[in-house]
């Protein structure tokens, strides 16, 4: 018999101090994020330093977080912007705090 708990699932925004964006789906925000800020996993965000978390939904069932990961990622440029800023107006790294004083995860 399966075991049920509540799990919750994130779709987050990230930018580089240029403000280059990546869009992407966790079920481990906090391990997501440390992975990217410690460029864990080569590839688009390690080498383009996008590591500071702007903007973050929350969802309950992986297909919800899934769906709106796609959504978002076939958005204009700007539409993700009026995104991050509805909430996020500083574009402040959300997650400047969850990691130590490492001085490089300060923004830009």
């Amino acid at each position: 018999m399966a075991h049920r708990y509540s799990r919750r699932y994130h779709v987050y925004i990230l930018a580089s101090p240029t403000r280059t964006l990546y869009v992407g789906v966790t079920n481990s925000l906090e391990a997501r994020l440390y992975q990217h800020k410690h460029k864990a996993t080569p590839g688009f965000t390690s080498r383009y330093d996008i590591d500071r978390l702007v903007y973050c939904e929350e969802y309950q069932y992986v297909n919800d977080a899934i769906a709106r990961e796609k959504e978002s990622k076939g958005w204009l440029r700007a539409k993700k912007i009026v995104l991050i800023e509805a909430q996020n107006p500083a574009w402040r790294d959300l997650s400047e705090d969850w990691f130590g004083t490492d001085s490089s995860l300060r923004s830009a």
